[in-house]
């Protein structure tokens, strides 16, 4: 068959990416591109498309002023070969020039050793008649010196110039060596792999013609990420919802319609079955099934063709903007449908297909917060700051993700978000506040003698003073903790405290105390522990 038939029933179509939605390790591209049909058409061809491309996967559609009949999809395997001359004669081009100046510079180092050595043969051949001159008296001191003087100065000047030439050819040979090894690389024929898409169509007519075609790409992911700043004057959280974007797919997405899913791709809408569990002895043979399954690599899938036109259903994208939500100030339209949530950003997503995190703002919003203290002077003299935020009931879903977490101006550190509903309260931790002053003591540790014979009682008690430094008042949760017995024998009492307060599970004591400003307070408490006097007691080194 001639070329020129074979040009008339197939035709290529320059698509564009217009639309990609992320998921957590997949990504759904959508191309679109326009074609005009003469009627004698019977293949469409969409080309080159990446191997990272799922071609059971592919789902094709499109609309026009021509009635088309999209018969069916087909996918195949190419290799080629990237024009590499015009590259070859650039770098040609540089190591020429950068090898033109290193042979000037050994031309320079050639010339000062000449001169050097004229120097110092120079040097050798006065040095006798100098010293016949001298004894004579036809030359005095200082003429000589002058003349040692400009011999010295001369063959040094000479060594720090060839120096300095020698230190500029080392920078040039550095800069050579990542050329020749580039230079080589593309010289070296490596054959690029690639996808077509071939779509069966049929014609009836003459007119233009918009092909939709879909697929799914592995290596390409999305997570969420986030700035949290306290302000504390004005008892408020900023909250910055980030989205780190990274993606190898081997097609760039240049000023693309971007939206991030959480839904999960191929997980399927039916729950897994659960297959014999067999147990057995090892064996290897040759006709192994299992080795020959892995050896073969399975058939392309057809892809599957969508209804004509596209717009007889809805797209994923146009489903996400069903009931989305407004931050305040919105940059991204969230929805969620389910357990899904799905963030359609309004600004075109440029990230390249390079792996390197690209990182894009999906909202920001202000919300409410109070402050407590947290106390464990038992194992730390400090007290602990906590902003305590509900999620407005019309909020945005927060998903896991790190946070890296502000207190005014101050970075405190980062620190994992975990999954946060709309009507949900969290707690962001703000570090240590020397606002609030603990200090702890031992003021009581005492063996009851009287029970020595059979049984031996400790009494222990302990005081704590907490002062309230700031200009406002202040809640604090302090907690202490007494031992707990694992050994029927031992017996662990709670005998006094003030304020009073009940012994909690695995021996823990808890005030929640409001603390005026400037204000101190006092706690106190005392336990025993008694057991059998011929028992010795591990754990009571307190």
């Amino acid at each position: 068959m001639a070329n020129s038939e074979v040009s008339s029933w197939r035709k290529t179509i320059d698509s564009k990416i217009a639309a990609v939605t992320v998921y957590g390790d997949k990504a759904l591209v959508t191309r679109r591109g326009l074609i005009s049909l003469t009627g004698e058409e019977r293949e469409l061809l969409i080309t080159p498309l990446p191997m990272t491309l799922e071609t059971d996967s592919v789902r094709v559609s499109g609309n026009g002023t021509v009635e088309v009949r999209l018969l069916g999809v087909s996918s195949d395997r190419i290799y080629t070969t990237e024009p590499v001359a015009e590259k070859v004669a650039q770098i040609t081009r540089q190591i020429q020039q950068l090898e033109s100046e290193k042979r000037h510079l050994q031309a320079q180092i050639d010339a000062l050793a000449l001169q050097s050595s004229f120097i110092t043969g120079l040097g050798q051949k006065t040095e006798e008649p100098f010293a016949q001159s001298l004894s004579r008296k036809n030359l005095n001191l200082s003429e000589t010196l002058d003349f040692l003087n400009f011999i010295g100065s001369q063959y040094s000047e000479y060594a720090i110039s060839a120096g300095e030439c020698r230190t500029q050819q080392q920078e040039l040979e550095k800069q050579l060596q990542p050329l020749r090894a580039t230079l080589q690389k593309i010289q070296t024929p490596h054959p690029k792999e690639s996808l077509n898409i071939t779509v069966e169509v049929e014609v009836t007519d003459s007119g233009e013609f918009e092909l939709e075609i879909s697929y799914v790409v592995n290596r390409a992911s999305w997570k969420p990420l986030y700035d949290l700043r306290v302000d504390s004057k004005n008892n408020v959280l900023h909250l910055t919802y980030l989205a780190e974007v990274n993606q190898t797919t081997g097609e760039d997405w240049v000023d693309v319609p971007l939206t991030l899913s959480t839904a999960k791709l191929g997980l399927g809408s039916l729950p897994p079955k659960l297959k014999p569990w067999y147990i057995d002895i090892p064996r290897i043979r040759a006709d192994d099934p299992v080795n020959v399954q892995r050896s073969m690599s399975p058939p392309p899938a057809m892809a599957v063709l969508l209804p004509n036109p596209p717009h007889a259903s809805k797209s994923i994208q146009e489903e996400s903007e069903e009931n989305f939500i407004n931050a305040e100030t919105v940059v991204t339209e969230v929805s969620k449908q389910g357990s899904v949530v799905t963030f359609k950003l309004n600004h075109g997503g440029h990230i390249p297909t390079d792996g390197t995190p690209h990182k894009t703002t999906i909202f920001q919003a202000d919300y409410p917060c109070h402050f407590n203290y947290v106390g464990i002077p038992r194992l730390v003299s400090f007290a602990y700051l906590q902003a305590n935020v509900k999620n407005p009931p019309d909020g945005a879903i927060l998903l896991p993700g790190t946070a890296n977490i502000f207190r005014d101006t101050i970075f405190v550190g980062t620190s994992p978000l975990t999954n946060i509903a709309p009507g949900q309260e969290f707690t962001i931790n703000l570090g240590i506040d020397e606002g609030l002053k603990i200090e702890r003591d031992l003021v009581e540790r005492q063996v009851d003698k009287k029970l020595m014979s059979s049984q031996r009682r400790v009494t222990y008690a302990y005081r704590l003073v907490v002062t309230n430094l700031l200009n406002q008042a202040a809640n604090l949760k302090l907690t202490e903790q007494l031992p707990v017995s694992k050994n029927e024998q031992i017996k662990v009492r709670l005998t006094r405290s003030h304020p009073q307060i009940q012994l909690g599970e695995m021996g823990v004591l808890e005030w929640d105390i409001l603390f005026a400003a400037q204000e101190k307070q006092e706690f106190y408490y005392q336990f025993t522990v008694e057991y059998p006097s011929e028992l010795t007691v591990l754990g009571l080194d307190i």
